[in-house]
């Protein structure tokens, strides 16, 4: 199923399949929005951008938002938290897990242009 996420710092609103929690262009952790996926795709392109603009607020962010309590049944997450050893909230670790294979995969793909051209 589709979802509505918003990402704060890239003050996006994505409409992403399943209950996402990293931003898939900066990788700080997402809001799930209240809103249907159908909801969200009725709007016009203006009340799309004042649905952006509430969201950029904390307040009408935190009335916006809704948590998926399901997670914590999944094999995934009780392996992340076994590993969880300071225990961080789940989308601070994904988060940062996601920015480390972020950096791992650029020095790789700097590494094959480097050595490609040797």
């Amino acid at each position: 199923m589709m979802y509505i996420h918003y990402c704060k710092h890239c003050n996006r609103i994505f409409m992403l399949n399943g209950h996402k929690m990293i931003c898939p262009k900066c990788t700080d952790p997402l809001t799930e929005l209240q809103i249907s996926y159908l909801d969200y795709v009725d709007l016009d392109m203006e009340q799309r951008q004042a649905f952006k603009e509430t969201c950029s607020d904390d307040e009408k962010l935190g009335q916006l938002r809704t948590t998926y309590r399901m997670y914590k049944y999944s094999k995934w997450y009780k392996k992340l938290q076994s590993q969880n050893t300071s225990d961080l909230p789940i989308t601070s670790l994904l988060s940062e897990i996601a920015r480390q294979n972020m950096n791992k995969d650029k020095r790789i793909n700097h590494a094959e242009k480097t050595g490609s051209q040797s």
